[in-house]
């Protein structure tokens, strides 16, 4: 495991102790297209590819990610071109049943 694993690993254990489930999907809403984008800012992948792999216009998708940034679901990681989202934790596209 190196540094950058180790960190997702922490935010994702901080994220979910702070913002429970529900509530994240709340901000990001119901839409298939927006959960998967949403699950697809794991750090790895540039807004243009999370755009195109999630079927959403950038524009729309970069507006949806500023909402998530100042709503504290999601940060950035990087400077300029390098620059990643990264979610507080994946969300489930489907709500269990019995699930808080």
């Amino acid at each position: 495991m190196n540094e950058g694993d180790f960190l997702r690993c922490l935010v994702h254990v901080v994220g979910r102790a702070a913002i429970p489930t529900d509530e994240v999907r709340a901000v990001v809403g119901k839409r298939k297209n927006r959960i998967k984008a949403f699950n697809l800012f794991d750090g790895k992948h540039t807004l243009q590819e999370v755009a195109h792999q999630a079927k959403i216009d950038q524009g729309n998708l970069s507006r949806s990610a500023a909402r998530w940034v100042d709503q504290g679901i999601a940060f950035w990681i990087g400077e300029g071109r390098d620059a990643r989202l990264l979610h507080i934790y994946a969300i489930p596209e489907k709500e269990r049943i019995g699930a808080r």
